[in-house]
């Protein structure tokens, strides 16, 4: 179960505690089993300094507070407080990762049958699209929405993501396509041949929650390979 540490304290010397920090990043490289620490200081009172550790659990917290270096840093850690740091420990028994819903939600659209939605919920309205296969970005709801039902009246398809990473106001997720080819496809006539593909797709998010930029990563000359496209060129 993960597991975060919440750590509140007052100090007048948030300068000082950021280099603090930096020393404990460097001095535990390779050691420590904190996998996200986010520093916070509180809006109507910039002495209360709020800081969320998350560890994989329980287990892998203590094993980083038994690291010589944690104890040294935390003791000069209190030394610039104005008062004694509180510690609260808490077990997480809800997670929910919102950046990484709206990915999976703009790819299972995709492959949603019969019209296309609208997509409005997850595109902000002028997504910036960037496919290696197009010679420009697709700019505009309407012009993304076309590009991909042509994709969809070229294809029976359906993904499968297989990770979805977020960082800041970006995603990024792995994913596999699998298709049968039923129509015309860059005047490739429809050949009903099963096909495959993998990629990722980069997503940088609006202040809105909407996706504002997509960029695509697929294995296109496989793909045109699989159509029979490179046959002529092979010979």
């Amino acid at each position: 179960m993960t597991f975060v540490q919440l750590i509140e304290c007052r100090t007048s010397r948030m300068d000082e505690m950021n280099r603090l920090m930096d020393d404990w990043v460097r001095q535990t490289k390779g050691k420590r089993t904190a996998t996200h620490a986010l520093v916070a200081t509180d809006r109507s009172d910039t002495s209360h300094v709020v800081e969320v550790v998350e560890f994989p659990s329980y287990e892998e917290a203590v094993r980083n507070s038994n690291l010589p270096e944690t104890d040294r840093i935390f003791r000069e850690m209190a030394a610039l407080c104005d008062e004694k740091p509180r510690f609260t420990d808490l077990d997480v028994v809800r997670d929910e990762r919102l950046v990484e819903g709206v990915v999976r939600g703009l790819f299972d659209a995709l492959c949603t049958p019969g019209e296309l939605p609208p997509l409005n919920d997850l595109l902000d309205e002028d997504i910036h699209s960037r496919d290696p296969m197009n010679p420009q970005d697709t700019i505009g709801l309407d012009n993304v929405r076309a590009e991909f039902r042509m994709w969809r009246g070229a294809f029976d398809f359906a993904f499968t993501v297989e990770d979805v990473l977020a960082q800041g106001d970006r995603a990024c997720a792995r994913w596999t396509w699998n298709a049968t080819h039923r129509g015309d496809f860059l005047g490739i006539a429809p050949t009903g041949r099963q096909v495959s593909m993998t990629g990722m797709t980069l997503c940088r998010f609006a202040g809105n929650g909407k996706i504002a930029e997509l960029w695509w990563q697929h294995d296109q000359l496989g793909l045109m390979q699989q159509l029979g496209a490179l046959d002529e060129l092979e010979q």
